[in-house]
């Protein structure tokens, strides 16, 4: 049972503590933070859309229309018919529930009976059933408003709130249409030749002594639909006769009892009750008029969202999100915006709202609301407040307060709904307007914070290329004297190599001279001591190429002793050559013989040499050959390539050239959206200017009753010191006047007394 109690204790206790909150964080208007005005350019309230913000869907010289999609389902109207103008046949896609701003107006349509007729004026409220075929006749300037229960499209594209009643016939083929309507291919013809007219035209009165054949097949079309008889009674400004009063029947917000109603305001709801025509429909209507320097109290709607229109005036609009429920401290607890005639603003259903107009204007607005069934507003504040409901206790408890300020606080308010709160749409519009301006100080600031980190980080980026400048730089320094090293080892190798092949020469050379010697001294006697002397020098020449072989490989490594040591060489050779010759000029005797076999194994060897060089000739050949083939190749891929390439930056060319036509027409498109900025941007500087002198001037009236009313107040103490003063002398003079009797009555008192009585001595 005790724990039954608890939790039926606790209960109310977390709805109350939920109920607290939206209550403080509705009320503490002057704490605050997280509040962006909707004016603000540099921010876009998902809740408002400003007038300027409409989707333009028609616009003639006979009238416009444009839109407003909130969310996925709803989506609002303004359409706006120029004096006697014609708004064209349209099928519904789905219900449409209006509202009639200004003006006058005739409105046709059509249900599964018959054709209705009904006339509009000024304050009434309707709604047209989905798939219902209507067009509207206005006789003086008719603005209404209108919202569609149009959800979630299911085909690609959507179908939109309605359909042109030509566009639906036009679809069809001319076979089709032929057979349907029984007139001939030249009528057919025409109609799809003809111009399509402007969804709003201008109502000129017809000519009925017609009796062209094009009547007769546009009288079908027509009565398909509508009555045709309903157009041009309407186009001839007949008046209207009402054969069902009560299926045809409008509300009209001004010619009804307001629903709330005191001196600060009054509010009427419209809803199944009241309009049958909304019975089964998602749509309410509304309508507030708030005077000068008032507000509606702090309040949500559990059942339904609303969707405003601005009427007339200006106002403030304040509206808690439902994140701030768990602490007012939340940075985005709410939201404040500013909005004026034809503004839209919606406030979902659980989120507490509260509406302020200005000392100078009142506020007028109407809305939908998503529920046609009565909706039953809770107020946080007022003799209505939902805080009385709750036990006091309970609230204390939770205010942390004593029963007596929690009942002073509860009964403060004596009026409902509707409150007196004088300067609040005013202050909450200084707090927004100082709030601009500190948050475009902040974004003032945190750009010079990020310029100078940019400006520090650019300076890093130049410090760290001018040392990576600097690093190539030693780099290319260094591989250009690699590259010089390289060159210069080459040039010296090349030297080398060309010094051997001359020294190769110079022994091919002598050894031909030699042998031309030996064959002149082919009869030479020692022809052993020749074949010996040969081997000798065989050994010899042989050694001497081990020698340079092995001097060419410490080549690279000598490079600075080369030349000594092929001078060196040289010196050694010439010694060996002159050495030789003295040796051959003392063996020529012993050559003879060896000299014959000498020529032998020489005719031999230059055979072998002679086949060798052919077959080297045969390979060098088949080498050229292959070389040529290849070089043949490679130009050939070459070509290919060079072709690519051409093809490659050919494309590229036609690409920069599109993108420059595209930045083109980009550049253009941001010239003129800068344009309008700036105008638009402008225009909202002189409205803020001219808002500010207002607030200035306010400022020095309240000054100034404050300078009275301290002048007051000084007159008043100053009064009040003087009548203290009197009241002090008054005092003083009768405190004289009875020290004086006293005193008097002393001297009487001692006088009777006389002789006088001796005095007692004095201790000592």
């Amino acid at each position: 049972m005790q724990q039954t109690m608890s939790r039926c204790r606790i209960l109310p206790l977390s709805i109350f503590l939920c109920f607290v909150s939206l209550f403080f964080c509705t009320e503490s208007f002057t704490h605050q933070n997280g509040v962006v005005p909707s004016f603000d350019p540099s921010y876009s309230s998902p809740l408002l859309v400003k007038k300027d913000q409409r989707t333009s869907v028609v616009a003639t010289e006979f009238g416009n229309i444009s839109a407003v999609q909130i969310g996925d389902g709803y989506h609002i109207q303004f359409i706006t018919l120029e004096p006697n103008a014609l708004l064209l046949p349209l099928l519904l896609h789905s219900d449409m529930v209006f509202f009639v701003h200004t003006g006058t107006g005739i409105l046709n349509w059509i249900d599964e009976e018959s054709e209705r007729k009904l006339e509009l004026r000024r304050g009434d409220v309707f709604r047209l059933r989905s798939g219902t075929v209507f067009y509207v006749h206005s006789n003086e300037k008719l603005r209404v408003y209108a919202i569609f229960n149009v959800g979630k499209c299911l085909n690609d594209p959507c179908l939109g709130a309605y359909s042109s009643v030509r566009d639906l016939l036009l679809g069809f083929d001319d076979r089709t249409l032929r057979s349907a309507f029984a007139v001939p291919e030249d009528i057919l013809r025409k109609i799809r030749d003809a111009t399509k007219p402007p969804l709003i035209v201008n109502a000129l009165p017809r000519n009925r002594t017609q009796g062209l054949e094009e009547d007769k097949w546009q009288s079908r079309l027509v009565r398909l639909f509508v009555s045709v008889e309903d157009v041009t009674d309407h186009l001839a400004m007949k008046p209207i006769v009402d054969t069902n009063k009560k299926k045809s029947r409008t509300f009209n917000v001004f010619e009804e009892d307001p629903d709330f109603e005191n001196n600060n305001g009054r509010s009427i709801v419209v809803d199944e009750k009241d309009l049958d025509a909304l019975k089964g429909s998602r749509f309410g209507v509304f309508m507030v008029n708030l005077t000068k320097g008032s507000m509606i109290g702090p309040h949500w709607n559990p059942s339904a969202c609303e969707i405003s229109i601005v009427l007339e005036g200006e106002g403030m609009v304040r509206v808690v999100n439902q994140q701030s429920l768990s602490s007012c401290k939340n940075d985005r607890k709410s939201e404040s915006f500013m909005v004026e005639e034809g503004d839209v603003f919606v406030v979902p259903k659980f989120h507490p709202m509260a509406q302020m107009s200005f000392e100078n204007s009142s506020f007028v607005f109407m809305g939908f609301s998503t529920s046609a069934k009565t909706n039953h507003p809770q107020f946080l504040v007022g003799q209505s407040s939902v805080l009385k409901v709750l036990d006091r206790d309970v609230v204390a408890v939770s205010f942390n307060l004593s029963n007596e300020t929690i009942k002073g606080l509860l009964k403060a308010q004596k009026e409902s709904v509707i409150f007196e709160c004088a300067s609040c749409a005013e202050g909450e519009l200084s707090k927004l307007m100082r709030e601009i301006e500190e948050r475009k100080r902040r974004e003032e600031e945190e750009i010079e914070r990020r310029r100078k980190e940019e400006e520090e980080a650019r300076k890093r980026e130049e410090a760290k290329k001018r040392e990576e400048e600097e690093a190539k730089r030693r780099e290319e320094e260094k591989r250009r004297r690699e590259e010089e090293e390289t060159e210069r080892k080459k040039r010296e190798e090349e030297e080398a190599r060309k010094r051997e092949e001359e020294r190769k020469r110079e022994e091919e050379e002598a050894k031909r001279r030699e042998e031309e010697r030996k064959k002149r001294e082919e009869e030479a006697e020692q022809a052993r001591k020749r074949e010996e002397e040969r081997e000798k020098e065989e050994e010899m020449a042989k050694k001497r190429e081990e020698e340079r072989q092995r001097k060419e490989r410490e080549e690279v490594e000598r490079k600075r002793r080369e030349v000594q040591e092929r001078k060196r060489r040289e010196e050694e050779a010439r010694k060996r050559e002159e050495e030789r010759k003295r040796e051959e000029e003392m063996a020529k005797r012993r050559e003879q013989e060896r000299q014959r076999k000498e020529r032998e194994e020489v005719e031999r060897k230059r055979r072998e040499e002679q086949e060798r060089k052919r077959r080297e000739e045969e390979a060098r050949k088949r080498e050229e050959e292959r070389k040529r083939e290849e070089e043949m190749a490679k130009r050939r891929e070459q070509e290919r390539q060079r072709k690519e390439r051409e093809e490659v930056e050919r494309k590229i060319r036609e690409e920069q050239e599109r993108k420059r036509e595209e930045e083109m027409a980009k550049r253009r498109e941001q010239e003129r959206q800068k344009k309008e900025r700036e105008e638009m941007e402008r225009k909202k500087r002189e409205e803020e200017a001219r808002k500010r002198e207002e607030e200035m001037a306010k400022i020095r009236e309240e000054e100034r009753r404050r300078k009275e009313r301290e002048d007051v107040e000084r007159k008043r103490r100053e009064e009040e010191a003087m009548r203290r003063e009197e009241e002090r002398k008054r005092e003083e003079e009768a405190a004289k006047r009875a020290e004086e009797e006293r005193r008097k009555k002393e001297e009487e008192e001692e006088k009777r007394r006389w002789p006088p009585q001796p005095k007692p001595p004095e201790e000592i």
